[in-house]
């Protein structure tokens, strides 16, 4: 059964399965999909979009909760800020629960989604650098009950894009049941837009760790040489133990492999990165030296 607004009957569509919503999205191809709708409705109050239609999701509880399956977590999409960074998500996936409780005010977490903040790909997006961490996947819902999966790094740098009529329904997250940390700095004090954040997870079974760094570059990047090269340094048989010295070493490597030094000119010479990218990159070293320290300790 699906539903419509009293007074636009045309203009928004609320179904009550993801199945209906694809449906929806496959019958309008210019309608828009809105959850918690905190960028999109920002984008249409101030005039940069107007969709012809949307298909409201806030109505599909199947995907506003999450389920275990062979050693994953599959997270359902309408998944809100406030409820993973409850104490029982914080048990299953830290990381993504301290992203959460650090995505903006309580207006913006009780209703800012999980697949809102992937789909919209706003470079700023707290849970994003977490998932790319975790080496998280997407289950695509498309037309006809089809279903498919990608790795969520894909979607965030093009590589897969959505196809029409089709929805962002899971997120399979692997349940390593290791340290994973999630920081991320402001420009002000409280929660806040990051100018920088870093994701970081153990991964003792493979004897690996994985970083992401996020709000710097359009998508969160991974520093694999840094994380390779740190991985060798550790202590995996006893304690997980490091030198301070690696730490500052691992956070200056992710920095640099972040935010480049400028290409050499002609002459050889290289010219200085501006305050500004030097203060950036100090930041990324130093967010990423405590996220190892405290995954470590």
């Amino acid at each position: 059964m699906t539903t419509h607004a009293p007074q636009a009957a045309q203009a928004v569509t609320l179904p009550v399965s993801l199945d209906e919503a694809v449906a929806a999205l496959s019958a309008m191809p210019a309608a828009v999909p809105v959850a918690g709708g905190t960028d999109l409705m920002a984008a249409v109050n101030s005039g940069q979009l107007r969709p012809a239609a949307l298909v409201g999701l806030g109505r599909i509880s199947e995907i506003r909760g999450w389920q275990y399956q062979d050693g994953h977590a599959l997270l359902g999409a309408g998944l809100t800020h406030a409820r993973m960074g409850r104490p029982d998500f914080a048990a299953l996936i830290p990381a993504l629960a301290a992203a959460a409780r650090a995505a903006g005010p309580p207006q913006i977490r009780n209703a800012g989604t999980l697949g809102g903040n992937i789909a919209t790909a706003a470079p700023t997006g707290d849970a994003l650098p977490v998932l790319a961490a975790l080496e998280a996947t997407l289950i695509i819902a498309g037309p006809g009950g089809a279903r498919r999966e990608i790795p969520v790094s894909h979607l965030l740098a093009g590589v897969d894009m959505l196809r029409g009529g089709e929805l962002i329904g899971y997120v399979r997250v692997p349940l390593l049941h290791a340290p994973q940390v999630f920081l991320k700095a402001t420009g002000r004090t409280g929660p806040g837009r990051a100018i920088a954040s870093v994701a970081l997870v153990l991964d003792p079974a493979r004897r690996g760790v994985r970083c992401a760094v996020g709000a710097i570059a359009p998508m969160p990047l991974r520093p694999l040489d840094a994380e390779a090269w740190v991985a060798q340094l550790i202590d995996w048989d006893n304690s997980r133990t490091i030198v301070p010295e690696a730490l500052t070493a691992f956070g200056e490597y992710v920095a640099a492999a972040c935010i480049p030094d400028p290409v050499p000119a002609e002459d050889g010479s290289v010219a200085p990165l501006p305050p500004a990218v030097l203060h950036l990159r100090r930041t990324v070293a130093a967010l990423a030296r405590r996220a190892l320290g405290r995954a470590l300790s």
